[in-house]
């Protein structure tokens, strides 16, 4: 099945809008833009998140919220050298090797501007050892300003965000994609198609969904928003990384194999009630799916531990060389993890709800 014109709209304008943890702005107008004609109200949490609400019939139905996050890994200017360039630090995880000598943009108060990291020509280094490990303090921002005194005037001051600066593309096959933001405007996208799915009927809960600030650096939008909606059960929508390029068949996160159903993460365990309700509705409804086991970690984290304690669970898919400025996932994983997702909810109701709570173990 080929993804539609309007899938593809919503993750080029998804991917390509620009915001990195603390500086969601842009992606926030972005989402809510497109979220707004399938759901009863828009509400939005203390630091920034954005949930549309589908509201139930009945005021007393449970509280079912899906999760996206609407923040990017990127960078955060620290110091101006008097030279004009910028020092940076990391906003969410970056592997130093892959920062050099890419486009990116500085976004100021009033003004973004195209900004390059520095790099030392391989001539230069003729006759000297090759360098093999780099921090990212030692890698200078490049505006093409002149001096302190000029980027101070063009409005750039510290804690101004940079962020990488790319363009989705097809493969020449036409089956992936390859774009920067994967994750999480995954997440972004999926929930957009399936609200719109879902818009006109009715559920025997309320629906709240949408996208968490700040996951990147410590899931800190998501302790806000389940204190503030107080679900019943949470899904994390997010994308992992893929690690198949070596072709070994016992890694977890194979390109082309389906949705995910993540088993454990560095900071959640799915129950086994989840598990079994993902798996049992990959069988009975013909998704492809994997399981998967990460280092990292999702909003389910930081919901699972809210309230009293929250079932929680993610449907995601992967990506290769996610954290970095370019990264490429198939078509047909995207297709599996949005029917697992519209299955995931349409199947769901009180009694089902109730059984994936231990409190009524």
């Amino acid at each position: 099945m080929e993804l539609t014109t309007e899938t593809l709209r919503l993750m080029k304008k998804f991917t390509e809008v620009q915001g990195t943890s603390g500086h969601e702005e842009n992606v926030r107008r972005a989402f809510r833009e497109e979220i707004a004609p399938y759901v009863d109200e828009i509400q939005l949490d203390g630091l920034g998140g954005i949930f549309g609400i589908k509201k139930a019939k009945d005021e007393n139905a449970p509280v079912v919220m899906v999760a996206a996050h609407l923040d990017e890994v990127g960078f955060l200017v620290t110091n101006i050298t008097p030279q004009g360039l910028l020092k940076v630090t990391p906003v969410g995880g970056w592997n130093p090797l892959v920062v050099s000598s890419q486009r990116f943009t500085l976004q100021t108060n009033d003004h973004d501007y195209p900004v390059v990291s520095s790099s030392i020509p391989p001539h230069v280094l003729k006759g000297q050892s090759p360098q093999t490990s780099i921090n990212i303090d030692e890698i200078l921002f490049d505006a093409g300003f002149s001096s302190k005194e000029e980027a101070l005037e063009m409005g750039v001051l510290p804690g101004d965000s940079i962020v990488p600066d790319v363009k989705l593309v097809e493969t020449a096959n036409k089956e992936s994609i390859i774009c920067k933001s994967w994750d999480n405007r995954y997440g972004l996208t999926i929930i957009t198609e399936t609200l719109k799915q879902l818009h006109g009927k009715d559920l025997p809960f309320t629906l709240v969904a949408g996208a968490n600030v700040q996951e990147e650096v410590g899931l800190r939008g998501a302790k806000v928003s389940t204190h503030k909606f107080n679900p019943d059960v949470f899904v994390a929508v997010d994308c992992g990384p893929a690690n198949d390029l070596t072709g070994d068949p016992t890694v977890f996160g194979k390109l082309g194999e389906g949705a995910l159903v993540r088993i454990f993460d560095a900071s959640h365990i799915t129950s086994r009630p989840m598990r079994n309700y993902l798996v049992e509705l990959g069988n009975k409804n013909n998704i492809n799916y994997q399981f998967f086991l990460s280092k990292g970690g999702t909003d389910a984290g930081a919901a699972h531990t809210s309230q009293d304690g929250v079932p929680s669970v993610v449907i995601g898919m992967v990506a290769r060389y996610i954290h970095t400025h370019q990264t490429l996932f198939r078509k047909s994983d995207y297709l599996a993890a949005r029917a697992m997702l519209e299955a995931f909810l349409v199947n769901l109701d009180a009694d089902k709800i109730a059984e994936l709570h231990y409190l009524n173990d």
